[in-house]
This record gives C-alpha cells, structure tokens and sequence, in this order.
C-alpha cells in the first residue's frame, strides 16, 4: 500500500548546515522538489527571513551549494534560485531510486524535515538502509498510510499544516475574542513565533486557494489550478 513517511536527516549529511548556523532563526523549505536533470535538482527555496542580504550571503557561502540568486523578495520571506553540489543530490537520488517522491522539505536549525511517498510501504526500509550505506542518517519519524493521509491530504495540507490547525481551532485560536494567542501557540508546539505564524499563513493560504479553486472550477471547467502544497 503506498505510504506517506515523515522522516528528518541532520543538515550536515543533506544540505545547508552552514547556512541554518549562521541564520538560526531562519527556516528554510524547498519548493518545487524534482529534478530537473541530473544538475537541477529542488532549484527553488523559500526562506523566511527578516534579513534577505544576510540570508543571500549565507547561501552563497554554503559548501553545497554552487549559485544563489534572488527571484523575489517580500516583508518577512524570499523566493531563492539555487544551484546545490553533488552532495545535496545523493539523498534526492536515493530516494529516486525506489520510485519514492519528496513531497516537502523544510530546514530550521540544524535538521531537515521531510516528507516522503513511498507507492510501496516495502520500499521505506529499502531506502532508510540505501541512505545508511551513503552515510545518511535518515530518521523515521512517522508512517501514514495514504488512506490515513486523506482527511488532510484532501485540502492540499501537509500533516504538519493540519494538525497546526486542528490544535490551534480545539484551543480557541479562532474564537472571537480568542482564548489562546499565537504567542501560546509556538509555545505549545514549541517553535518560534516567527515560525508559527509562517506555518498558520501557509496553511490558510492552502486551504483557500483550494476551496477557491474548487468553486470556481464547478463554474468555469477551463480554469487551471493554482494549488500550492508547501513545507510545514
């Protein structure tokens, strides 16, 4: 049955390590996440940042990666055009391999979050252990099956996304008056404030779009989607 795996690997085995140390409080997610030939693999970062210049700089330093440059800048984030090392490329290869998909990947501090379909649950272990023989320590986390995925995959959602909103509805967030603020939010998932509020703006973002999209498509069949499935 195919599975949905929610795993981490250290940045220093994967990518950014130097980038996530000089930034720390910057999360970091990569967008678009396949290959574009063997030399243009996850070309597009988002990075939420106060600071983009230090951010650039940083980047552009990293050992992996090879180019950096700017596509757009916002209040609180930048779109980044990145071309990585060989060494960013093993784990994406690996996972490749085994006919998996890296549906989201997000960097904070000194680890990547991943999230992995796999069309087959037997194929999990067989990339866990490819990654140990390259020297990548591919950490599982947590394992859906796609049936156990639908009632937030659905809405366009990563896990992530969805249980953020779940525990932040169940708290009171979106009471009026509220009873919880976002400030006691990041301290009940135990991210920054920065963070969380980045987190709840992708996921309102997710969930409208589609709810949007879905509307408009009853009324007009040739509209074409504008679905956006995001890290965290």
């Amino acid at each position: 049955m195919s599975t949905i795996v929610e795993a981490t690997v250290p940045a220093d085995q994967f990518a950014l390590a130097e980038t996530l140390s000089a930034a720390p409080a910057t999360e970091i997610r990569m967008v678009r996440l396949v290959a574009h030939g063997s030399e243009r693999v996850m070309p597009f970062l988002w990075a939420g940042c106060d600071d983009t210049d230090r951010v650039r700089d940083a980047l552009e330093g990293d050992p992996t990666t090879e180019a950096v440059s700017v596509l757009a800048d916002f209040d609180g984030e930048a779109l980044f055009d990145v071309d990585w090392a060989a060494k960013v490329r093993v784990l994406v290869s690996i996972v490749a391999e085994e006919n998996a998909t890296i549906l989201d990947a997000c960097g904070r501090d000194d680890t990547w979050h991943l999230q992995i379909f796999f069309p087959d649950h037997e194929l999990v272990s067989a990339t866990r252990e490819f990654c140990g023989d390259f020297g990548v320590d591919l950490a599982i986390e947590r394992v859906n099956r796609l049936s156990e995925a639908s009632e937030y995959g659905h809405l366009g959602l990563t896990e992530r996304q969805y249980e953020t909103l779940v525990d932040a509805y169940e708290a009171g967030y979106y009471e009026v008056p509220r009873t919880v603020n976002q400030e006691e939010l990041a301290e009940h998932f135990d991210v920054s404030h920065q963070a969380l509020s980045e987190r709840l703006r992708r996921a309102h973002e997710t969930v409208i779009t589609n709810a949007l999209y879905h509307k408009i498509h009853r009324r007009d069949h040739d509209v074409s989607p504008r679905i956006r499935h995001e890290a965290d």
